[in-house]
């Protein structure tokens, strides 16, 4: 999609539809009350027919509307003037955008970014306008024969503000949105493949084809036998049940200072999870297509600092693999020795994420990080606790913590510290190895963090379980492309871009 900032006499500009704000009790918006004056009052004429109460997310479309250049007009209502927040300014760009992109409209001015919700300036609204736009216009159809595009699909989106001093903060925060939007896309996409397609390997070649287009990044995919030199015994343990071999994928890019201590993000990548021997339930077993998504997650971030060149050192690492059970499989009892020497017995086969992650948490200590952060699909326990709309972070780190909020706040995308504490880590004790790789069945999702924070001890780290949040069940069953947001606010912030 195309994003672009206008300003300007309102009722001149040119577009195939003007979006204006309604309230409650059909009060207009601020910018709404410019074209009601410009139409000689039309807009209250047609509001006093009851048609819109203002209520958040409901929309009307109005044509002819006289006194002014565009073709049509979109009311949306937002809710209560003095209650309007975030989530209900989000949830009207959404309601707007989505109306937009069914009747066919290929074009529109958004007025929205004008109204000023709860403790949000311009930057975050406009942001917000591009990032929402492009998720409501998302569609995945590469795994279907017969593509139908849309006729007329949304392609372009402009932003009005009032004052023409805004346009530069304006175009700063669209563009930061529109790379975003782009990293979201690309997670979303992997998120949604089937196993199938979405190998170890089909994943490699992803990181591959992204480095060749972009000259500041070094792509290296480790194979199975760079792995066992090594020594990563815990990470192909786990793929010894699959037929498709394991990758370990670094993408490293350069943006930054040379000697600059490098950010990196370590994601999960398992393309399909069965479990192994410990093999899950039937039902919904299709969505451990979606194991992957931590993997996703990195990839998507590093798409979002590509495209908008960041001062910064960035390394992703992804480590890739199946689960599933063979002959060769992992079992429960199993002793493995992971690359930093420590022995883990496995109790429980379907605890993998851990056993993969651990490898390649002590790889990362060779690129002597600033920070390491890792994201991963990890525990169901993780969603028992938080349900669906904060990650789990689990980090030692108060500063560090405080910094992951405070971007997950920002990019509306949120995190929820939880509980890390060394009370916990005896569940994870084994009579015959160095550790197990399940605790008992309370705080699962602690223990998980436990497990890899015993492989994390030479810099500073920060676990996020995205289990929740990585895709949606039911009617809109798809990978979301989260914490991308998140993790894009972090480099932002730390390459001084929102100074």
């Amino acid at each position: 999609m195309e994003f672009k900032i206008k300003s300007g006499d309102l009722a001149k500009q040119k577009t195939p539809c003007l979006i204006l704000g309604l309230f409650e009790n059909q009060k207009l918006s601020g910018t709404a009350e410019i074209v009601d004056q410009a139409s000689g009052g039309h807009l209250s004429e047609i509001l006093g027919k009851g048609d819109l109460d203002g209520k958040t997310g409901r929309t009307l479309m109005l044509y002819g509307v006289p006194g002014i250049s565009c073709e049509r007009v979109l009311l949306v209502g937002c809710g209560k003037p003095k209650g309007l927040n975030r989530r209900s300014y989000r949830k009207a760009l959404a309601a707007a955008v989505t109306l937009l992109d069914d009747t066919g409209t290929t074009a529109a001015l958004c007025t929205l970014p004008e109204l000023v919700p709860e403790a949000m300036d311009l930057y975050h609204r406009v942001r917000d306008a591009v990032t929402i736009c492009a998720d409501k216009v998302y569609r995945y159809d590469q795994t279907k024969s017969e593509k139908t595009p849309r006729r007329y699909p949304l392609e372009r989106l402009d932003i009005w503000v009032s004052n023409r001093r805004d346009t530069k903060t304006a175009g700063h925060a669209a563009n930061h949105g529109a790379a975003i939007s782009q990293g979201v896309c690309l997670a979303r996409d992997l998120g949604n493949l089937p196993g199938n397609i979405c190998t170890p390997a089909f994943l490699a070649d992803q990181a591959i084809d992204l480095g060749k287009k972009h000259p500041k990044m070094r792509v290296e995919v480790l194979e199975e036998k760079d792995m066992e030199a090594l020594g990563m015994g815990a990470l192909l343990s786990v793929s010894r049940g699959s037929r498709q071999p394991a990758k370990l994928i670094v993408m490293e890019y350069k943006g930054g200072q040379k000697g600059e201590k490098p950010v990196v993000f370590v994601g999960k990548g398992l393309t399909f999870d069965a479990g192994g021997i410990s093999i899950k339930p039937a039902a919904e077993m299709d969505e451990m297509k979606f194991d992957m998504c931590g993997a996703a997650s990195v990839f998507g971030a590093m798409k979002t600092a590509l495209e908008l060149e960041l001062p910064i050192n960035l390394v992703g690492v992804v480590p890739s693999s199946e689960n599933l059970p063979d002959g060769d499989a992992n079992k429960p009892g199993d002793i493995v020795t992971s690359m930093s020497g420590q022995t883990i017995e496995i109790l429980n086969t379907d605890a993998e994420g851990r056993l993969i992650l651990c490898d390649a948490l002590t790889y990362s200590e060779r690129f002597n990080p600033a920070v390491v952060l890792d994201m991963a699909t990890l525990t169901g326990a993780c969603v028992v606790a938080l349900g669906k709309h904060p990650c789990g972070l689990f980090t030692q780190n108060d500063k560090l913590a405080t910094e992951i909020l405070a971007a997950g706040e920002a990019a509306g995308d949120p995190a929820w510290r939880m509980p890390l504490w060394d009370d916990y880590q005896e569940e994870l004790d084994s009579n015959f190895a160095d550790m197990a790789n399940i605790g008992s069945r309370w705080g699962g999702a602690i223990t998980a963090a436990c497990f890899l924070s015993r492989y994390t001890k030479r810099y500073p780290w920060a676990h996020l379980d995205i289990a929740g949040i990585a895709w949606r069940n039911g009617k809109e069953k798809g990978a979301t492309g989260r914490p991308v947001s998140l993790l894009a606010q972090l480099l932002l912030e730390r390459s001084g871009q929102l100074k």
